[in-house]
């Protein structure tokens, strides 16, 4: 298995390589995100038996393998709510997010690159995930939150060990904070969207339907979409099921925005390729983590759900609050931005879908009335 000393990072705007153990956060010639070359091997379901009941059963897929730092993440259950819809429980994770599946990932590359410090930036679940994670490894960790984070989301980061930065403003001002800080020397950014390391570890969600399906994928795939972290992690999965023959049709990606901030569903719909140069606006949302103006990786979300055959949806906040009540009326506490999916398309019936229900709603508790 490939190791950080000697896999590769690849900007996928201008081609630039540089080897993980010495790369600068972001590639140095258009400061945009980095991919990561890397092939992963084709997994087989009927090997699965017997193996750790976590996301690192699907050690062939994945650029880390024998992780020191493990909690246990992955593995969540698939629960029916209706008969086309299906819930994936990704909040019964240790810190009660999805973010889990990815910031081992990228506290088990911190771990084995040594660095003096570890930044990451989030409006809350993921800061908590690498948070726990870099305690876990014995890495000093700062952590940058919007102003408006959940308390309840500050506090569980603070409960783990983290320094806390609150930053006035949007989320946007709090990653340009983050930048910062990731450039001083002896800095690990732990960023869920620039570090391609994440996105590996999102992809097991996908390995995870593939395997309680019995080596399927249901029609479609619906995901809240922010920053892109589960939807193109999903896209990685599903090309790489596809292409080692384990799928026979990839499923449709729908990808899910709160109407009050809503660029990529806007550019999406405009036939647009990316989102318009300029800082995008943020209006108050109930799904706080989803509120992001201007993703760094907006080109490459829009093409994954253009060639899935997939499209946008947004949800109002009365929806928002609606889908939350529905599914605690159905045993199911979750936050408002993890409701966003099952509020688009919980009434399906004509195809089957799987929503992620990607928080606990003890982190940011119920949706106030208007």
């Amino acid at each position: 298995m490939l190791n950080a000393m000697t896999t590769m990072y690849l900007c996928p705007a201008d081609g630039t390589r540089a080897p993980v153990a010495t790369a600068a956060w972001c590639c140095p010639a258009c400061r945009g995100p980095w991919d990561l070359d890397f092939e992963a091997m084709p997994v087989s379901l009927k090997s699965l038996s017997g193996r750790v009941n976590s996301l690192w059963r699907y050690e062939e897929a994945l650029p880390l393998a024998a992780p020191a730092l493990s909690l246990g993440e992955g593995r969540t259950p698939l629960v029916a709510l209706t008969p086309s819809v299906s819930a994936k429980l990704d909040f019964l994770m240790p810190t009660l997010s999805f973010k889990d599946r990815g910031a081992v990932m990228l506290a088990e590359l911190a771990r084995r690159l040594g660095p003096e410090r570890v930044v990451a930036d989030s409006s809350g679940n993921a800061g908590t995930a690498v948070a726990a994670y870099c305690t876990r490894a014995g890495l000093p960790c700062t952590v940058f939150v919007p102003e408006a984070t959940s308390p309840k989301k500050t506090e569980q980061i603070r409960a783990h060990g983290a320094r806390l930065e609150r930053v006035p403003g949007d989320r946007e001002a709090t990653a340009l904070a983050a930048r910062a800080a990731a450039d001083r020397p002896g800095t690990f950014y732990a960023s869920h969207v620039y570090n391609p390391y994440f996105l590996h570890g999102t992809k097991t969600y996908v390995h995870e339907l593939w395997e309680d399906l019995g080596g399927r994928l249901p029609e479609a795939i619906a995901v809240p979409v922010g920053n892109g972290t589960l939807l193109l992690g999903a896209a990685l999965a599903i090309a790489e099921l596809y292409g080692h023959g384990l799928i026979a049709e990839r499923p449709a990606l729908i990808a899910v925005q709160a109407e009050a901030v809503s660029p990529l569903a806007a550019a999406f719909h405009a036939g647009a390729d990316e989102l318009p140069v300029g800082p995008g606006s943020a209006a108050p949302t109930l799904a706080e983590g989803i509120a992001i103006p201007d993703p760094p990786r907006a080109r490459q979300i829009l093409r994954a759900v253009r060639e899935s055959g997939g499209t946008f949806l947004t949800v109002t906040e009365d929806q928002l609050r609606a889908a939350q009540l529905d599914l605690a009326a159905r045993g199911l506490f979750v936050e408002s931005t993890g409701v966003a999916c099952w509020a688009a398309v919980g009434g399906w019936t004509d195809r089957s879908v799987v929503v992620p229900l990607c928080g606990a709603g003890a982190k940011t508790g119920l949706a106030p009335a208007e």
